[in-house]
C-alpha cells in the first residue's frame, strides 16, 4: 500500500478505487486497513482499527477531488470498525472513510441531531436521512433488519406475484440536495396520501401531493413506491430473495429520481446485502429506463427486469389453500383420484379432480390446471424440482396435510380420519341435478340461440350465440345441437341402463383405476356400436352439408354442467374437427356425446355428487379455425388490483396454435395486465412475462392489438355482466384468436371462477 501525507488529526482519509480490482491508498497517520473485501452479496467491505473514542463514515464519490455522498456510518466493536458500500453494484468510483472523534461527533445529514444519538436508536433514527423520525405505529425512516421491514409489511397483489410482502415508501423534497425518506406502516396506511397526511402532515390536498409526485419528472418534488419482498427468487449465483423497488406503473419516474431513491433506501435497509434491485414494472417505466441506460450503466443502481425476476423464481401459489390426501408423484400416465395430492413432473393436459396440485413446470392462472384448481378451491402451486424437494419428496406415498402460501408451503403426514373429515367437509351432502330442457328437438342456427336458451342447448353454445348478439364480426357462425339429440341417442341404444350398472359395481365405486378402465370401454362402446336414428342423421347430414362444401367443421362439448357462474368446468370435456374426408357427421358427433363419460369428468361430477344421468351433452358447431397467428385467455378485470378505479383485463396470448390453457412443454405465454393507471384514459401494459417463442424485445400482441382486444372485453364483460347480474367482482373470461388476416376472432366467453 503506498502512503501520502494528506491527513489531519481528527480526519483521515481511505482512496479506495474501484475499476474491477480494489486498491487502497492510505493517508498517513491512519490507522492500517485490515480488510478490503466482498460480502456474500458482493458488497466492498472495508474493515480497519478503530479505538472506541472514534466513529467512521463511509462516502462514495466519483472524483478524487471534494467529498462524496455519506452512505454508512459505524461505531467500532471490539477495537474494529466494519463499513459496507450498500450498493451492489461497483461502478467506477471512490470511497472514502472520514474518522471523527466521539467527543465532537458530525451531524452528516444535517437534520440537528448528532449521528452517535442517530445511531443508537437505529429503529427510530438515522445519520444519513434528515426526516425527523415518528412514531413506530406510523412508520420508520431506517429498516435495520428483516424483522422491522416485516412489521412495516402487508400483503398485496403486484402483476406476477400475488399476496406478496410490500412496505410503501416516500422521498420528499427528491428535488433538492436533502430528501427526506420514510418507510410507510403500510399495515396502518393503505395510501401514500393517507401517510402524508396524517402521520407526517406533508400535504392536506390530495391533488397538490399527486401533482408533485406522480406523472411528472419536471416539477416533481416527490416520489412514492414500494419495497416488495420476492422470498422465492434465486439469483445466478444461488442467493434467495430479492427485494425490488417499484413505483406506481404509470408513474414515468426519471434516472435522477431513480438513482436518489435507491441510494437512500439502500442505505437504510442495508440488512438486504445487495439484494435491492429497482424494478421497471410498466411499459412506461422500460422505455424511460431504455431512454436512459448509459445513465443507469454508469450508476451503482441494479435492475432487474421483469423476465428475470419471475423466470428465476422457484415457486409461485398459483391457488393458496389447505388439503388432505396422499401424495402422489405422477410422471406418466398413472390415475389419479380426488383424494391424491399430485406433483406432476410436466403440466398435464387432462386432469381428474384432485385434493391438491404441485407442478415441477411454471404455470399461468388462465392454465386449464389453474382454472380447474380455483373451480374446485384445490390448492395449486408451482414448485421448481418437487419431486426430490427434501422438504416434500420424504413424503411421497403417504397420507399428508397440505399448506399451500404465498411465500411457501407446509406438509406433515395426516390421519385415515382427517382426511375422511376433510372430505365430507367439503362435498355437497345431497345429489344434484343439473336442469336439462329437452323441449327442444330441432338443430338451431347460433343466430337463433341466445343467452336464456343454455338449459337447452348448453352455455357454451347459448354464450357464442349471445356473443354474435353484440360482436357478430368477430364471433363464429354455426349450429347448436341440443340435449334432446344426446338423450335421444342414449335412450335409443340403452346406454343409460348400461352406464347405471356399471357406476353401481362396487369395484367400480371402490378403485380409482377399475374407473378408469370401464368407463373408457364405455366410450367406445358409444363411439363404436352407438346407432343414431334415421331421422338424427338426416338433421346432422343436412346441418353438415349448410357448411361450403370442403370445410373443416369444429364441433365442441356443450354441456349443462360447464362453464356456469361458479363452476367452468375447464377441460372437462372433448372438442374435434370433422374433416371434409371423414364421411357423416354422425362419427364425430358420437365422439362428442361420448366425451361426456371421460373419467376426469365422471370424478368432477362424482365429486360434487351430480347426478350423471341428469347430465347432458350439446354440441357446437362451426367453421375450423386453421393456421391462426396467435391464440390467448383473457379475464375482463384487473385480477391483481381489483375493484373500482383500476379497471383492467389480465392476458395470456401465445404464437401460433400453441394453446395457453394446455401449452406445449416449455412454452411460456405471453402474460399482461391492461389496466387504466394513470387517473385518466391511457392504459397501461405490465408484462409479467414475455413469450419464449418470439424473438427478445417482441410481443405476441403489438400494443394496438392489445388495445383493440380490450375495448372488445369491455363490450363482453358489460353485455354479460347484465345478464348475470354480476356484482362488482364479476368478470367473464374468454378464449380469442389471431387468424390469418390479422382480424380477432372470440371463441368462447364464460363467467370467470374468483
Amino acid at each position: 500500500m503506498n502512503a501520502q501525507a494528506t491527513s489531519t488529526v481528527t480526519r483521515v482519509a481511505f482512496l479506495i478505487a474501484l475499476f474491477g480490482s480494489v486498491c487502497v491508498t492510505i493517508a498517513e497517520p491512519a490507522p492500517e486497513v485490515t480488510s478490503v473485501s466482498r460480502t456474500e452479496g458482493g458488497l466492498i467491505r472495508l474493515e480497519m482499527p478503530l479505538p472506541a473514542t472514534k466513529y467512521a463514515i463511509l462516502h462514495r464519490a466519483d472524483r478524487l477531488t471534494g467529498t462524496g455522498r455519506a452512505i454508512a456510518v459505524a461505531r467500532p466493536v471490539d477495537g474494529k470498525v466494519t463499513l459496507i458500500d450498500p450498493a451492489p453494484i461497483p461502478a467506477s468510483g471512490f470511497l472514502e472513510v472520514h474518522v471523527h472523534n466521539t467527543a465532537s461527533p458530525m451531524d452528516t445529514d444535517g437534520d440537528g441531531t448528532n449521528d452517535l444519538v442517530e445511531l443508537s436508536a437505529p429503529a427510530l433514527r438515522n445519520p444519513l436521512n434528515p426526516s425527523p423520525s415518528i412514531p413506530s405505529a406510523d412508520g420508520t425512516i431506517q429498516i435495520p433488519d428483516s424483522d422491522t421491514y416485516q412489521s412495516l409489511a402487508h400483503r398485496d397483489n403486484f402483476p406476477g406475484a400475488a399476496n406478496i410482502q410490500e412496505v410503501k415508501f416516500l422521498v420528499y423534497d427528491i428535488h433538492t440536495n436533502s430528501p427526506d425518506l420514510y418507510f410507510v406502516n403500510s399495515n396502518r396506511y393503505q395510501y401514500h396520501f393517507y401517510f402524508t397526511r396524517d402521520a407526517v402532515s406533508r400535504y392536506s390536498s390530495g391533488s397538490l401531493f399527486n401533482a408533485h409526485t406522480y406523472f411528472t419528472n419536471t416539477n416533481r418534488r416527490n416520489v412514492a413506491g414500494s419495497i416488495v419482498y420476492h422470498p422465492n427468487y434465486v439469483s445466478e449465483d444461488g442467493r434467495q430473495g430479492l427485494y425490488t423497488m417499484e413505483f406506481w406503473p404509470a408513474d414515468p419516474v426519471a434516472f435522477r429520481f431513480v438513482e436518489t431513491a435507491y441510494e437512500m433506501i439502500s442505505s437504510s435497509m442495508s440488512f438486504t446485502d445487495g439484494r435491492l434491485a429497482y424494478h421497471p414494472a410498466s411499459e412506461t417505466q422500460r422505455a424511460i429506463y431504455d431512454s436512459e441506460d448509459s445513465q443507469y450503466e454508469t450508476s451503482h443502481v441494479s435492475v432487474i427486469d421483469t423476465d428475470e425476476l419471475f423466470g428465476n423464481t422457484i415457486y409461485t401459489a398459483l391457488n393458496p389453500g389447505e388439503c388432505y390426501g396422499t401424495l402422489k408423484l405422477v410422471t406418466g400416465n398413472e390415475t389419479v383420484s380426488t383424494r391424491d395430492v399430485v406433483i406432476f413432473q410436466t403440466i398435464p393436459n387432462e386432469l381428474t379432480h384432485v385434493a391438491g396440485i404441485i407442478t415441477e413446470s411454471p404455470q399461468t392462472p388462465l392454465s386449464h390446471v389453474n382454472l380447474k384448481a380455483r373451480q374446485n378451491n384445490t390448492p395449486n402451486a408451482y414448485l421448481e424440482e418437487a419431486s426430490t424437494h427434501p422438504d416434500l419428496a420424504p413424503f411421497i406415498g403417504q397420507d399428508i396435510y397440505l399448506k399451500i402460501g404465498p411465500d411457501g408451503f407446509e406438509i406433515r403426514s395426516a390421519s385415515q380420519q382427517e382426511i375422511d373429515t376433510y372430505f365430507d367437509s367439503i362435498r355437497p351432502a345431497e345429489t344434484q341435478f343439473p336442469i336439462r330442457d329437452l323441449s327442444e328437438t330441432q338443430i338451431t342456427p347460433l343466430s337463433g340461440v341466445r343467452f336464456a336458451d343454455s338449459p337447452a342447448f348448453g352455455s357454451k353454445a347459448s354464450n357464442l350465440g349471445q356473443l354474435r348478439v353484440i360482436l357478430p364480426a368477430l364471433t363464429p357462425n354455426g349450429f347448436a345441437v341440443p340435449f334432446y339429440f344426446y338423450d335421444a341417442f342414449m335412450t335409443h341404444n340403452g346406454f343409460y341402463a348400461e352406464a347405471e350398472a356399471m357406476y353401481s359395481d362396487p369395484l367400480f365405486q371402490t378403485f380409482p383405476s377399475v374407473r378408469n378402465s370401464r368407463l373408457k370401454n364405455f366410450r367406445d362402446r358409444i363411439k363404436e356400436d352407438g346407432i343414431l336414428p334415421g331421422w338424427m342423421l338426416d338433421a346432422l347430414a343436412a346441418m353438415h352439408a349448410s357448411f361450403p362444401a370442403g370445410t373443416p367443421v369444429r364441433a365442441r362439448s356443450s354441456t349443462n354442467n360447464e362453464d356456469l357462474e361458479g363452476f367452468n368446468g375447464a377441460g372437462l370435456y372433448e372438442s374435434y374437427t370433422h374433416h371434409p374426408d371423414e364421411g357423416h357427421f354422425a362419427k364425430t358427433a358420437k365422439q362428442v356425446w361420448a366425451g361426456l363419460w371421460t373419467y376426469r369428468a365422471f370424478e368432477e361430477r362424482e365429486f360434487w355428487r351430480i347426478d350423471h344421468l341428469t347430465a347432458a351433452m350439446g354440441i357446437l358447431v362451426h367453421p375450423n379455425f386453421d393456421g391462426e397467428l396467435s391464440n390467448g385467455v383473457g379475464v375482463t378485470k384487473n385480477i391483481y388490483i381489483p375493484g373500482p378505479g383500476w379497471d383492467g383485463h389480465y392476458v395470456n396470448a401465445q404464437v401460433g396454435e400453441n394453446l395457453i390453457t394446455n401449452p406445449e412443454p416449455g412454452s411460456i405465454p405471453e402474460n399482461y395486465i391492461i389496466a387504466n393507471l394513470s387517473f385518466g384514459s391511457d392504459y397501461e401494459i405490465q408484462y409479467i412475462r414475455r413469450s419464449n417463442l418470439v424473438p427478445e424485445g417482441e410481443t405476441v400482441l403489438s400494443r394496438d392489438q392489445a388495445l383493440e382486444l380490450k375495448d372488445h372485453m369491455d363490450i363482453i364483460h358489460s353485455h354479460f355482466k347484465s345478464l348475470y347480474r354480476g356484482n362488482s367482482a364479476f368478470a367473464m373470461e374468454i378464449e380469442f384468436k389471431v387468424t390469418t388476416d390479422g382480424t380477432f376472432a372470440i371463441k368462447q366467453a364464460r363467467p370467470w371462477v374468483d
